[in-house]
């Protein structure tokens, strides 16, 4: 069989490239041509509030060949990722995918799909990501009452107690690891205190999901979601999410239509079998889920309690090496302080600012400011998946003790 190169005239049987009945056609411009040549990008590590650093493992799993969306194989690879959320959310439930999109995606779905206009929702609000909610769960018509805490502090059961009772919301929100702030929210309790009040419990797990205990199923919490690019280690752009039956049926028995048509979980669910077949709602993002299905594989590996302790681990290893400087955390209850996202306190006349610089040009190390209301107030430094390390807390500590010195505190 011949083959006919590129470059040779199309038949007049072939469709062409020529301008149709009442179309101009100018001359290409060639003024924003580009970009040219391969793709140059510094090697980094790391290690502010995400995105980290992926394994190599993960990191070729993008490289495989691309799959059709609607292919059977990719249907499994599908499985095998809802099996791996199940495994790292600690829950039986059947309603686990991936919301192509990043954490925020998650966040979205989960308002658009537990909240319908005028129902009221209480927004455990301490720190930038309860901001995000607030506005959010505003804009999809809910009745938004913002509770918020003292700066670097959680919530007490019993303010989270007496809210639900007095409010009876649709739904409590709460951020398990807030990363403007570094605080960690205890969840103790608040299962049995929503299903007593008729409420589900949403959680936001961007950057704790695999690097701190958590326990979907037996904490009674209704609906999660997280981010990929963080603890999991990850590539950004999928934001894993778990419905309990509850939030399930709240879900089906809506009196009015999900709003947002790319978030409608009775469409995306679809697409991921929850209705046992498989509907297209939109292209999955074969690529990126191929380097999440890698993630979890990893987690499955090295088993979620050994996961957590090395991350405890590095926690302390990191408030070892900056207490020896002389650096505080910005949290003042030990409890309550997060072990994903540190937050450490600028000492009075320390350029913060000038420290980061100086991590990353003769580290190549991230080391983030605030965000929100820290900013100028504290240093994030995060202990995430693939970094995760002592090698890598090391250096951090490294560039601390460094970018101190250079001004005189050391």
């Amino acid at each position: 069989m011949s083959r006919r190169l590129a470059a040779e005239p199309a038949p007049d049987n072939i469709v062409s490239a020529a301008p149709r009945p009442g179309e101009s056609r100018p001359a290409v411009s060639d003024v924003h041509r580009g970009p040219t040549g391969p793709i140059e990008v510094p090697s980094r590590l790391l290690m502010g509030p995400g995105p980290a650093n992926v394994s190599p493992r993960v990191a070729a799993a993008q490289t495989l060949p691309l799959l059709g969306h609607m292919h059977p194989p990719f249907f499994r690879i599908m499985d095998e990722i809802q099996q791996g959320l199940r495994y790292v959310f600690q829950t039986d439930s059947p309603y686990t995918l991936l919301v192509s999109g990043t954490g925020h995606a998650g966040m979205e779905a989960c308002i658009a799909n537990l909240i319908e206009p005028g129902e009221k929702i209480v927004v455990g609000n301490k720190g930038i990501w309860g901001a995000r909610v607030t506005d959010l769960a505003s804009r999809y018509g809910a009745d938004v009452i913002d509770l918020q805490t003292p700066p670097a502090t959680a919530f007490s059961y019993e303010t989270l107690e007496q809210a639900v009772t007095e409010h009876k919301p649709a739904v409590l929100f709460l951020c398990q690891g807030e990363s403007s702030t570094g605080v960690h929210q205890n969840l103790a309790g608040l299962g049995e205190l929503c299903r007593a009040n008729g409420t589900l419990l949403l959680v936001d797990t961007v950057c704790t999901l695999g690097g701190i205990p958590l326990h979907a199923d037996d904490w009674g919490i209704d609906a999660i979601y997280s981010g990929s690019q963080k603890v999991l280690g990850a590539p950004p752009g999928a934001a894993p999410l778990f419905f309990s039956e509850r939030a399930f049926q709240k879900l089906r028995n809506r009196k009015t239509p999900v709003a947002s048509y790319y978030f409608d979980l009775n469409l995306v669910g679809d697409y991921w079998g929850w209705f046992n077949k498989r509907f297209y709602h939109h292209t999955g993002m074969v690529s990126n889920w191929y380097g999440v299905r890698e993630a979890l594989a990893m987690t499955a590996d090295e088993g979620l309690d050994h996961l957590w302790q090395r991350h405890g681990n590095c926690a302390q290893m990191l408030w070892g090496g900056l207490s020896s400087m002389g650096l505080e955390p910005l949290v003042e209850v030990e409890a309550e302080r997060l072990a994903t996202v540190n937050t450490i306190k600028v000492p009075e006349g320390v350029d913060w600012a000038a420290v980061n610089a100086n991590a990353m040009s003769k580290y190549s190390v991230e080391i983030a400011g605030g965000l929100g209301g820290t900013v100028g107030k504290a240093w994030r430094v995060g202990i995430m998946g693939y970094n995760a390390t002592p090698a890598n807390v090391e250096l951090v500590l490294a560039a601390f003790r460094d970018g101190l010195r250079q001004q005189g505190r050391l």
